[in-house]
């Protein structure tokens, strides 16, 4: 006999009602899906982060007290485990590679629909790096251009880099090739050295800007 599927336990942390209103909503409608704290201001968000330790901890970048960007600074050197999606209506760049470099899992802007925000946080619990589709068209745009950015990679390295960019996890990687998830994470880390990148989102967007995987191969919200 199995046991009821563990929900996926959030935080929001907004300091507009309204939008605290609203992610509630789309929350409370998801069946695998529970809030279990909304915090006002950022020094709230970290104290309901480090005290409740939530899966997802969804967080406006414009906050009193301290901003989204300090908060995920802050949470990244405590060493919390909750994945960090910022949500802004903002469009700046520096703002973006700012909560970039903070560590966050995630960066929309709140002009997405529930559907759209649902099926990130359902992502990002996978390994899977969350950008609004603008913002990954920007970075795309602003990635270098070497001439052959893969050719440092070996084989097998190719192959990992095929399946970073299609948002498997290190466990799914593994899965499909037969590795365990150590292995991999190897090979991942040797990845993103070898392309010059920080993290897997900018290298999954290498790998389709310069034709590796098709643009149809990334996640929705890649």
């Amino acid at each position: 006999m199995t046991g009821t599927p563990q929900k996926i336990r959030l935080v929001i942390a907004d300091d507009h009602e309204i939008v605290r209103r609203g992610l509630r909503m789309t929350i409370q409608g998801e069946t695998d899906m529970e809030l279990v704290g909304e915090a006002q201001t950022g020094r709230q968000a970290v104290e309901l982060v480090s005290r409740l330790k939530p899966d997802v901890l969804l967080l406006d970048i414009q906050m009193p007290e301290l901003d989204g960007i300090q908060v995920a600074q802050l949470l990244h050197a405590q060493g919390a485990t909750t994945a960090i999606l910022a949500l802004t209506s903002y469009r700046d760049d520096a703002q973006l590679y700012a909560a970039l470099r903070a560590g966050v899992n995630g960066y929309l802007l709140k002009d997405i629909s529930g559907d759209q925000l649902v099926q990130a946080i359902r992502g990002v619990l996978h390994g899977q790096p969350q950008l609004h589709p603008e913002i990954a068209r920007r970075l795309m745009e602003r990635m270098p251009a070497p001439l052959d950015p893969f050719a440092e990679l070996t084989a097998r390295e190719h192959e990992v880099l095929v399946w970073i960019a299609q948002g498997l996890s290190n466990k799914e990687i593994g899965l499909k090739l037969s590795l365990t998830e150590v292995t991999v994470k190897g090979y991942v880390s040797g990845v993103l050295s070898k392309l010059h990148v920080e993290d897997r989102t900018q290298a999954a967007l290498l790998a389709v800007k310069f034709g590796l995987v098709a643009s149809d191969d990334l996640p929705s919200e890649v």
